[in-house]
């Protein structure tokens, strides 16, 4: 699917479930790696994640169209769009789009690395997940400094 596929969706998408037009640009922006798409306030153009639908269907696709569209009528009727108001989920929920997009294979996954430190003097073992400079610290048991075990 291009662009131009995608702009004729919308506009059908648009006058279908909200009984509006669809007036700007819409596009795919491959550089979009957490979120399914983003809705522009300044210019009203929306872009897309192209892994929406190539990872997924046209259906994942549609319902996050939808989404952005929410978005968009609301902003441009002067009510609140935001993801918090209870206008834009009962919208959301009326024309059937999606709170969240799926996780696409390019979303980074957070994983916690953790320093494991030991006491010089009575051998206690403590895990942190932040660094901590073991000259200044020292163990409340006994005194010691610790000694870095990773």
């Amino acid at each position: 699917m291009n662009n131009q596929q995608l702009q004729e969706l919308t506009e059908k998408w648009s006058v279908e479930y909200f009984q509006r037009p669809f007036q700007h640009q819409i596009f795919f922006n491959s550089r979009l790696r957490t979120t399914g798409g983003r809705y522009h306030l300044n210019d009203h153009h929306i872009d897309i994640n192209p892994l929406m639908y190539t990872e997924f269907d046209l259906g994942n696709l549609k319902r996050v169209v939808l989404h952005e569209l929410c978005h968009y009528h609301l902003h441009l009727t002067g009510r609140d769009y935001h993801h918090r108001s209870l206008e834009f989920r009962r919208l959301l929920a009326q024309v059937g789009g999606s709170r969240y997009a799926p996780a696409t294979s390019k979303a980074k996954k957070r994983s916690r690395h953790y320093w494991y430190y030991q006491c010089t003097g009575c051998g206690i073992q403590i895990v942190r997940q932040r660094r901590f400079n073991t000259d200044r610290y020292v163990c409340r048991r006994c005194g010691h400094h610790f000694v870095l075990k990773n």
